[in-house]
């Protein structure tokens, strides 16, 4: 028998991989099927449950908060009730570890930890909150300038400035942002910013001696 022949006797029928590789077809539509409903477990029940079990625990650590001389207690936890810092660890994916790396900046930046505070403000993930995001940035910006990073310092003032954008907080962190840049010996910017305050901010308490600053900036101006 001729190629031709073997050819024809044999055709190539279409949809012919369909039929030959169906049960591997069908394994892998089930294995997607399978995925996706894990992927809606982990979502509404594993993350639900976590995120619960991480508010319940946390309610005694935010008890420290503000307090000094329970710091150690808000960071390590008291008794049967873990502190921030495991919250933080063990239930990530959760709004109560997200939150409790905030808390946990804050403390180390009171306590003068301050390459803690940045550790633990960098593991912070924005939620939208007009007050929370703002207030991470800044925290940061503040932990760097004690660091003297200015560079790293100015990124997140301005970064705090521009997400804030409401007369109680924006012209704190523009002011501090001014500050780092006289560090710099960027006086355009340390001016800028100052003007800032002065032009969009004006009854802010920053604005009420903003003036010296840019009088002190300005001079320095080439």
């Amino acid at each position: 028998m001729s190629t031709t022949e073997k050819e024809t006797s044999h055709p190539v029928r279409k949809g012919s991989f369909l039929e030959e590789n169906s049960k591997s077809l069908l394994f892998i539509a089930g294995a997607v099927v399978l995925l996706i409903g894990i992927y809606f477990w982990y979502q509404n029940v594993y993350l639900k449950d976590r995120a619960q079990e991480a508010s319940a625990k946390m309610y005694k650590a935010e008890q420290f908060l503000g307090v000094d001389s329970l710091a150690n207690k808000a960071i390590n936890g008291d008794g049967g009730y873990p502190g921030l810092e495991k919250i933080a660890e063990e239930y990530d994916n959760t709004k109560s570890a997200n939150l409790a790396n905030l808390y946990l900046g804050g403390i180390y930046l009171r306590k003068g930890e301050y390459k803690k505070a940045t550790e633990a403000l960098g593991k912070y993930a924005e939620t939208g909150s007009p007050v929370a995001d703002p207030l991470a940035l800044g925290l940061l910006g503040d932990a760097y300038s004690e660091l003297k990073d200015f560079k790293q310092a100015a990124t997140y003032y301005k970064k705090a400035a521009d997400k804030a954008s409401n007369k109680f907080t924006s012209p704190m962190f523009l002011k501090k942002l001014g500050l780092v840049y006289e560090h710099l010996k960027d006086f355009k910017s340390a001016e800028d910013a100052y003007t800032k305050i002065k032009t969009q901010y004006p009854e802010s308490q920053e604005a009420t001696m903003i003036d010296e600053y840019i009088a002190r900036t300005s001079v320095q101006v080439k």
